[in-house]
This record gives structure tokens, C-alpha cells and sequence, in this order.
């Protein structure tokens, strides 16, 4: 039976939105992925268990929060055909928006991403514990 799940999800950067698409797409019965970065939600739709969706996204390091479990939504009426008649004007160049910037990685400022830590070690004040040879 084919259903829509809908997740709660941080999507902080481009590149988690990719570990998550990754994931999710690996599982069977997985028809359809819409992501809105915005909300924070991903719908899956298909006939993939939601409970296995959940495992997958909180293996990529995400915290998941399920917000619903029903069926899709009925596909979209078809409009009956336009006359030819009607010409609606083309917009001007000018008019027309220019495309969004893309959205670039930037591990400092991705909080998942950021997890990692560094430590520093001095070599010289302090000797090799793990050295054998004394």
C-alpha cells in the first residue's frame, strides 16, 4: 500500500540534505523524496516502511521527528486544453529574476558537521607514553 510520510528534520547545509537523500533513496519501495530545506521536513513516498525510514536518517546523524503517516495525496486534475486564442504576453528579460545563490558547504558553520574536534599535542614537553624503550 503506497503511502506518504512526512519527517521533521534539521537540513542545515547542502551537504546533509545529500547524506540524507543518499540514505532514504537506498531503501526498497521508496517512490518519491520531496525536501523542503525551509520547514525542515522531508516527505517519503512509496511503500517503504516508515519505521525504516526513521532508522536511516537517524544512522546519518540526524534527529528525526515523525509529523505524519497517511496516503498520498490524489494527483492533480487535468485542466481542460486552453484555446489557442488566448496569448497571454511574454515577460521581458529584464523582468525575470535572477537564479538564487547556490548553497555552499561550510563545515564551521554546519553544527553537524562541526562535531568534530581537534586536539593539539605539545611533542617535546612531555615524553611518548605508549614509547617502550627507556
Amino acid at each position: 500500500m503506497v503511502k506518504k510520510t512526512v519527517l521533521k528534520v534539521d537540513i542545515s547545509c547542502h551537504k546533509c540534505k545529500k547524506k540524507l537523500l543518499k540514505a532514504i533513496s537506498a531503501l526498497q519501495g521508496v517512490d518519491k523524496i520531496e525536501v523542503d530545506a525551509a520547514k525542515g521536513t522531508i516527505s517519503v513516498t512509496g511503500e517503504a516502511d516508515p519505521y525504516e525510514i526513521i532508522v536511516k536518517t537517524r544512522k546519518v546523524g540526524k534527529f528525526v521527528e515523525l509529523l505524519s503517516v497517511g496516503p498520498p495525496p490524489p494527483p492533480p486534475k487535468q485542466e481542460p486544453a486552453k484555446k489557442p486564442d488566448e496569448k497571454k504576453p511574454e515577460p521581458k528579460k529584464d523582468d525575470k529574476k535572477p537564479d538564487p545563490k547556490p548553497q555552499v558547504h561550510d563545515p564551521s558553520t554546519c553544527p553537524v558537521c562541526h562535531r568534530m574536534s581537534v586536539v593539539y599535542l605539545d611533542r617535546y614537553s612531555e615524553p611518548n607514553p605508549t614509547c617502550s624503550i627507556m
